[in-house]
């Protein structure tokens, strides 16, 4: 018997004989394949009459399964029921066997039927990815026993030093023929030309064969370049060992658009190996956001594969963690949600479905703010309430004395890690090297746990229920409520709230030692831990466009202490805007970010027109990349099914006339041309750059950089008269209750600049 200690990397199903795969990183870097027996078991209800039935037809099966009769909670029900088990020895059975019952029992309720491997494997073992395990195994490599040494909810976790080989075309597969694929391994690079092909397979081979990496980091390695590979090593019959399993093929899943929170989502075909890892950054849906850490953090708290893991929406890694917590406290998992919602009055709907607290903010600028947030104010109330598909309703933030449900078990370790990572991050100093792993950990946090809420509500989930959901709202709002109250009796002024956040100002209060004893007092009368997410030295909240007497609850920017910006509902936080567009709008709210005191701003207003000047000289003149210049709508159905031709159906339709199908969901590239016509970007032929619609793109300049001059006192069409030249600028500029009459002189080079950014140019024209 052997003994060892290592990290796990991969469990997936033995072909070879019933049981489970391991694939393990042990501690002196040796890479380890082990196996395990693993039954699976799913359970069926229904009517006795129904259920003998099921009994004599799972008894002619093939698999020949092991069934038994057993009482289980379903936490929809009050009373425990009774259930048909049928136990599988060779888990890959499991999937057929359900098939075939569910089309000849349709009217049964399934539960447990279709949970992955890695899900059953965690819930009975306490494993996850990258978990550090205790060994003991025989010299034919089959597993006997296994230890999770460690948890999910570890501050700081070790990882295994992992071999990378990173792998991408030399450029968009989509747009253009790559040429070469460019490869980095161990400080290394390699540029292989794809036209040569059979070199190409044996050095790919070799480099594999070689490093043998436990992750493959690749672009368009999803959608283009390992199907490519593959195919290719295939029509020369040559090896290619994508997996370190060799003797299986990677898994391919199909592309898919779907539907969540208000928006077409897409998701592109993905390829998953067996014994390493594949992560394609461009298919990853959160590599921009957190990177690496942030998904091997995502795995580590929802035991979603790794590879799973990096392509899944946080629904999927939040019902996920719904489903571990019920195997492990022995509640079944139904198959498919069964339950409606429960009937009520038109006056029961207005009263509980309220939805999240808006207070109006104060439009235009004001100084020394400070902005206090509940730390995850929804599941917070989940778990101090528990509130829970099967536990009562509780009152306004009173705790239940009920046992704790099945959200608040799920929830209150997430919860716990993030508060205490938050509270680290703040006590860092920003130079800090782990401040980038702790927040990219505690945004993955943060997006499972706002998932969480919304599927507490949402119709198909398995532990949804709607009542629930209305429950956190209405604490969420009494909360904020009493938070509002709070710092009204302490002498604060209440300048705006936002769901679980609000902006409060008192004169000589700017410091964050000056809100100490106000964030205590709101955490003892709500009961939820609250923090200050800064002091701003001045912020402004922006009106409507289409009408300024109305604000806007979530357009808003300012800037902290620290001199680091917040911004909210801008043109530079959209993803359709254009790269040049949105480096213009930063680049403004970075220079006025200078100003020592909200009460210098106006001193900068040349300077700021300055910087407006000199990107509108850059496109006038032919400077900005056409790159820069993109624009990028989501589709939100297919392009034949508009009945307006908009901008995105129209250059993806000139996508789909040369054979480039898009999916709803996608984002579609373009570029605006001159007689409003718009270009596809991803077009065979580059396009003339004498044709972009100069006069656009300077338009939607004006349209941000108005955004940031508004609360200035400077309008949009004063801007836009004095960018012509040859008038004298008035304007009135408003802080707090003091109004100064401001005065600018036509625009002239010779104007006193303050000190800017470097990397911001001043303009060089004369007058």
């Amino acid at each position: 018997m052997i003994n060892n200690e290592a990290w796990l990397l991969d469990v997936f199903e033995d072909l070879q004989c019933p049981g489970l795969v391991l694939w393990f990183l042990t501690s002196d870097g040796q890479r380890l394949r082990l196996t395990q027996p693993f039954p699976v078991t799913f359970y069926v209800a229904g009517k006795s009459a129904q259920l003998r039935e099921a009994w004599k037809f799972l008894k002619e099966q093939p698999a020949q399964p092991k069934l038994s009769r057993q009482s289980k909670k379903d936490i929809f029900l009050t009373e425990t029921i009774d259930v048909l088990a049928v136990e599988v020895n060779a888990p890959g059975l499991l999937p057929r066997l359900f098939r075939s019952m569910l089309n000849r029992f349709p009217n049964l309720t399934y539960y447990d039927a279709d949970i992955k491997l890695p899900i059953r494997h965690a819930a009975r073992f306490n494993s996850f990815p990258a978990c550090y395990c205790a060994l003991q195994y025989d010299e034919s490599g089959f597993l006997h026993t296994i230890e999770v040494q460690n948890t999910p909810w570890d501050l700081d976790p070790v990882y295994p030093t992992l071999r990378v080989i990173e792998l991408e075309p030399d450029c968009d597969p989509f747009r253009a023929e790559p040429r070469f694929l460019l490869v980095k391994v161990d400080g290394k690079q390699y540029r292989l030309s794809l036209f040569k092909k059979r070199p190409l397979l044996i050095t790919l081979q070799a480099l594999l064969k070689k490093y043998d990496p436990d992750l493959l980091l690749t672009r368009w390695g999803d959608t283009w370049l390992l199907p490519w590979l593959s195919n290719l090593a295939e029509d020369l019959q040559l090896p290619l060992w994508l997996n370190r399993e060799k003797t299986r093929h990677y898994i391919q899943r199909p592309e898919r658009s779907y539907f969540s929170y208000g928006q077409i989502m897409y998701n592109g075909q993905q390829i998953h190996l067996f014994g390493r890892w594949h992560i394609d950054r461009q298919n990853a849906m959160f590599w921009r956001d957190f990177g690496l850490d942030g998904i091997l953090e995502m795995a580590r708290v929802t035991a979603l594969p790794v590879q799973q893991a990096a392509r899944s929406s946080p629904g999927t890694g939040i019902s996920t963690m719904q489903i571990l917590t019920a195997l492990r406290n022995d509640i079944l998992v139904p198959w498919h949600k069964q339950q409606a919602e429960q009937p009520k009055t038109a006056l029961d709907l207005i009263q509980a479905d309220l939805g999240g607290l808006v207070y109006q903010p104060w439009i235009g600028l004001h100084r020394d703010v400070g902005a206090i947030d509940f730390i995850s104010m929804y599941p917070a109330i989940m778990v101090r309430c528990n509130i829970s598909p099967e536990t009562g309703k509780p009152g306004l933030l009173e705790t239940s004395p009920e046992p704790q449900g099945l959200i608040p078990k799920t929830l209150a370790p997430l919860l716990e890690k993030r508060v205490n990572l938050k509270q680290r991050l703040a006590s860092l100093p920003r130079w800090h090297p782990n401040r980038k792993l702790d927040a990219a950990r505690s945004s993955a946090h943060k997006w499972l746990l706002v998932t969480c809420f919304g599927y507490l509500g949402y119709k198909n989930a398995r532990f949804g229920r709607i009542e629930a959901h209305e429950a956190v709202t209405a604490s969420g709002r009494e909360a904020l409520l009493r938070a509002k109250e709070t710092a009204e009796d302490a002498g604060f002024q209440v300048l705006h709230m936002y769901v679980d956040g609000l902006w409060v100002q008192q004169p000589g209060k700017n410091q964050p030692e000056d809100f100490t004893e106000l964030l205590s007092e709101i955490a003892s009368r709500t009961g939820l831990s609250i923090a200050l997410d800064g002091v701003y030295r001045w912020v402004a909240f922006l009106p409507s466009r289409a009408d300024e007497r109305v604000p806007v609850p979530n357009r808003y920017f300012g800037v902290f202490q620290d001199r680091s910006l917040k911004v909210r509902g801008l043109e530079a936080r959209r993803r359709d805007t254009s790269p040049w567009v949105t480096r213009l709008q930063m680049d403004l709210l970075e220079y006025l970010a200078l100003a020592e005191d909200a009460a210098d701003l106006p001193l900068y207003l040349p300077g700021a027109i300055a910087i407006l000047r000199q990107h509108l000289s850059d496109l006038r003149l032919g400077r900005v990349p056409l790159e820069d210049l993109l624009m990028a709508y989501r589709l939100t159905r297919p392009p034949q099914e508009y009945k307006v031709k908009t901008a995105g159906a129209r250059a993806a339709s000139q996508l789909a006339e040369i054979g480039k199908e898009l999916r709803p969901g996608q984002r579609v590239r373009l570029l605006y041309l001159r007689g409003g016509q718009v270009r596809a970007w991803d077009l065979p032929q580059p396009p003339n750059p004498q044709t972009i619609d100069r006069a656009r793109y300077i338009d939607l300049a004006l349209r941000a950089a108005a955004s940031v001059f508004y609360p200035l006192g400077l309008p949009e069409q004063d801007l836009r008269d004095w960018l012509k030249g040859g008038i004298q600028l008035a304007f009135d500029f408003a802080l707090n209750s003091q109004t100064q009459h401001i005065l600018l002189p036509p625009f002239q080079e010779e104007v006193a600049w303050q000190t800017i950014p470097s990397r911001i140019r001043l303009p060089q024209w004369n007058g």
